[in-house]
């Protein structure tokens, strides 16, 4: 389907607050520059950093400002001193619920990438993809994919910070992954745009950032942690970290989404965003555990700590987010926050297949 440009690639419109503080974030936003009350940030923990509504999307409003900006504000918001201290106070409640989540990974003498290989075979998430796979309705998966739009729609971007924070060998791998994430210059094959073909065909709206008012707290959260890493060069190693954990999680749960689609009597242009995951992925975890994390440890060694902590923290905030779908699921009920996501018409028959058993059988292979 035709869209604007300005609603495919941004900037998004201001969601709506969630809270005092993103209320007066989201108010201020609306005016030109202008100093914050110094009084106005986090000053106590909430119960919950995760799930905390207010503080996530504080997070997220300001550092969307730092990615393609917000329809209608003045760019000169983004580092504007009293928000950045805003930010920076949340930031510092953020993190230290990450460092209290996952603790301090040691790293093993067999070096960082038997770490990072340890951490993701210890992983035991819930099972989100193999419902996907198996089990999820149409209305499911175009929850799944609402969600995941936040992110996906920028993908790559967040680790692309690392760049000019590198040299040598972990910034060749890293060079190396993000030339397929950004489909090696190639506006088709870019994997923003492979998604938006998956949004559109699910009948899902299509434009950068449609979907962050329905996104709960802890779906903002696993995209600001990439953020908060990504914006802070002290953070570098955990986000190289992060990216690897990604990469290294990555190939398996990618083919049962693409098969969860095919299940649901979807074509190839649906799932090839899911089956190009399968195979870049399946390389790009040799070269982000051993080439960048372990290159950039053998320039930084005092850095391996932190890239076990990046990996530790993406994996453990991933489970949060897959908890709170399958949980909301099995509660019958919707994952995202009110309204549904607006729906448009699907742009292949196939897409109500799954309802209307108009379509042959598709083999779906099960792994």
């Amino acid at each position: 389907m035709s869209e604007p440009a300005d609603r495919r690639y941004g900037p998004a419109t201001l969601p709506a607050a969630r809270g005092p503080l993103s209320a007066a974030v989201v108010e201020a936003l609306r005016h030109p520059p202008h100093d914050l009350p110094v009084d106005l940030g986090v000053d106590v923990y909430p119960p919950d950093p995760f799930t905390d509504e207010d503080l996530q999307l504080t997070l997220f409003l300001c550092y969307e400002l730092h990615y393609r900006g917000w329809a209608g504000v003045d760019e000169s918001w983004e580092w504007q001193p009293t928000l950045l201290a805003v930010r920076a106070r949340c930031e510092r409640v953020f993190e230290a619920a990450l460092r209290r989540l996952v603790g301090a990974p040691s790293v093993p003498a067999a070096g960082v990438a038997a770490g990072l290989a340890e951490l993701v075979a210890a992983d035991d998430g819930p099972a989100l993809a193999a419902t996907l796979q198996r089990r999820a309705d149409l209305a499911q998966f175009r929850e799944f994919a609402a969600h995941r739009s936040v992110y996906h729609l920028r993908e790559a971007d967040p680790h692309s910070w690392a760049l000019p924070r590198l040299g040598g060998p972990a910034k060749a791998a890293l060079v190396e992954i993000q030339t397929d994430e950004y489909g090696n210059g190639r506006l088709d094959r870019m994997h923003a745009e492979l998604f938006r073909s998956t949004l559109d065909r699910l009948g899902l709206d299509t434009s950068y950032g449609a979907h962050i008012d329905v996104a709960p707290a802890v779906t903002l959260a696993t995209n600001n942690l990439m953020s908060l890493f990504g914006l802070h060069r002290r953070l570098r190693g955990a986000l190289l970290g992060h990216l690897a954990a990604f990469e290294m999680t990555s190939s398996l749960p990618n083919r049962r989404y693409g098969n969860g689609l095919r299940r649901l009597g979807f074509d190839e242009v649906a799932t090839r965003f899911y089956d190009e995951h399968v195979e870049a992925d399946a390389v790009h975890e040799q070269i982000a555990a051993h080439d960048m994390c372990g290159g950039l440890v053998r320039v930084e060694p005092a850095l391996a700590s932190d890239v076990l902590f990046g990996a530790a923290a993406g994996l453990a905030v991933d489970r949060l987010f897959a908890a709170h779908l399958l949980d909301s699921w099995a509660a019958g009920r919707s994952s995202l926050r009110p309204p549904a996501p607006p729906a448009v018409p699907p742009t292949v028959p196939l897409a109500v297949a799954a309802y209307a058993a108009v379509a042959p059988p598709v083999r779906t292979v099960v792994v």
